[in-house]
């Protein structure tokens, strides 16, 4: 640091709240960490963040699909409740909807919102995906600093290929790094040494949402080397945009370490949903992909660390959803969550109020405890709906009700597969959690603001069946 030394701000740290670092990861498998069982990629940096903190093994995103998975972790939540089911993928013309309505709700307020009423300074880096008008931007929606992309994907070459990234409205054309995932970093990186120097008193938070490894697939020569061995071209690549991601969050930690500000940083990793049949990625022992309610579409790996709060090489028991965030993190900044706004006009009054009954205001939950002694083991009740597929988990049990066939119902706690159908041994259960899932339904208080095709039904419906869990691809024998 240049204008305080690292003493004194470490010593500013340990008086205020704790800084907040998000690092999002694009369509990675849910077995695609060493941590997690990969025996072909490497991901020091990541299982060094697992042993210094808290891995949860059982931990959900809210859709299966980038842009409502986003749109849950940003509000804490379900995006379903103020109609945010489908992606965002395509100009405003191409949708049936108004166009005022294609982005996450201007009634919303974020993470950046919430924060920001605590004190913090703000940012976002890489990948929003939650819509492209004016009213949805960044800088609209709470973040002092933006930069990236505001749509879904994105060439790694920027200079070489489609340049849509910019800074605060501003398009960017010179770039600190070639490769996307070094440059983002290198932005938040700048953002929290400006922060840092100019504001030392002021919280931050910083959110690097990385598009990697999404596609398209490309990685520098020297990352592709380094996996040369792996045959399958994909793979190949794959592994290589992975290595790159887990460099980079190294640069972070080593960065907030340098800098005294490492042991008062609460940061959480996740991806934002499984493994893309696209990329080449591995969900390991679960069954399915991005896209489906299986495990392997909505089942993350989340790594939580604050070396000041939380108990190093820790395994959490409980149920953690990405829809958690925001609680969380306004608890560890000792404020409550901003009250809800008035409902806009297109949602019905009525079941605004009875969801409100049945779920509160938000359906996350501050999960510190859980984090702090994870021998705790809550019972959750989360909701999923995309493409014609509904879910519902309630404790480890999981009722699938599919576009297909009759619903199915497992008990992921011990079922991780999802091999064994308990619809008949288990009726009681079924039939409960059958109807629990009808209530919610009827409770939401809007329709669908916008559909993706119905041809995402029928592939969702394939997937069910075809995407069972299978060794590592090119994994050494």
């Amino acid at each position: 640091m240049c204008l305080l030394s690292q003493s004194l701000l470490q010593a500013q740290q340990n008086q205020r709240p704790p800084n907040i670092v998000v690092i999002l990861a694009d369509d990675m498998g849910y077995g695609d960490l060493g941590c997690m069982g990969s025996q072909t990629l490497e991901t020091p940096n990541l299982d060094q963040l697992a042993a210094a903190g808290v891995l949860c093994r059982h931990a959900y995103v809210a859709s299966s699909v980038c842009s409502p998975s986003r749109a849950g972790l940003m509000t804490g939540r379900d995006p379903r409740r103020f109609g945010y089911e489908g992606n965002l993928n395509a100009s405003a013309n191409s949708y049936a909807t108004r166009p005022e309505l294609l982005g996450l709700p201007t009634g919303e307020q974020t993470l950046a919102d919430q924060l920001k009423s605590a004190g913090y300074a703000t940012a976002l880096i890489g990948k929003w995906h939650l819509g492209t008008g004016e009213a949805f931007h960044p800088n609209q929606r709470g973040f002092d600093h933006f930069c990236g992309m505001l749509g879904g994907s994105h060439s790694y070459f920027p200079l070489n290929g489609r340049n849509s990234i910019e800074r605060n409205g501003t398009p960017v054309t010179e770039f600190s790094s070639e490769y996307i995932t070094d440059f983002f970093t290198d932005e938040g990186l700048r953002f929290i040494d400006w922060q840092s120097e100019q504001q030392p008193k002021q919280p931050w938070f910083v959110f690097f949402s990385y598009n990697a490894p999404h596609t398209p697939m490309q990685a520098l020569p020297n990352d592709l080397e380094r996996f040369s061995h792996i045959t399958d071209k994909k793979r190949r690549t794959y592994a290589a945009m992975v290595y790159a991601l887990d460099r980079n969050v190294g640069r972070i930690r080593q960065s907030l370490e340098d800098s005294g500000q490492w042991d008062n940083t609460l940061l959480v990793f996740f991806s934002d949903n499984g493994g893309a049949t696209s990329n080449a990625s591995w969900n390991g022992p679960l069954r399915g992909a991005k896209g489906t309610m299986r495990e392997g579409g909505i089942r993350i790996p989340m790594i939580w660390t604050w070396p000041k709060q939380f108990q190093a090489g820790q395994v959490c028991k409980s149920v953690i959803s990405s829809l958690d965030l925001m609680p969380t993190f306004m608890s560890a900044a000792g404020s409550q969550p901003l009250p809800l706004n008035d409902p806009p006009s297109h949602q019905d009054a009525r079941n605004r109020k009875r969801m409100v009954e049945l779920a509160g205001p938000y359906d996350g939950i501050d999960v510190l405890p859980q984090l702090t002694d994870v021998s705790l083991d809550s019972q959750r009740r989360l909701h999923w709906r995309l493409q014609g597929q509904a879910a519902i988990l309630f404790g480890k049990h999981k009722l699938v009700r599919l576009s297909h066939r009759p619903a199915e119902l497992f008990d992921v706690g011990k079922d991780i597969a999802e091999a064994n159908n308990k619809r008949q041994t288990h009726h009681a259960e079924f039939e409960e959690m059958f109807e629990a899932l009808g209530t919610w339904e009827s409770t939401l208080p809007t329709v669908p603001l916008w559909g993706s095709s119905p041809v995402w039904s029928g592939v969702s419906a394939e997937h069910y069946d075809s995407l069972n869990p299978r060794p590592e691809p090119s994994s050494p024998q």
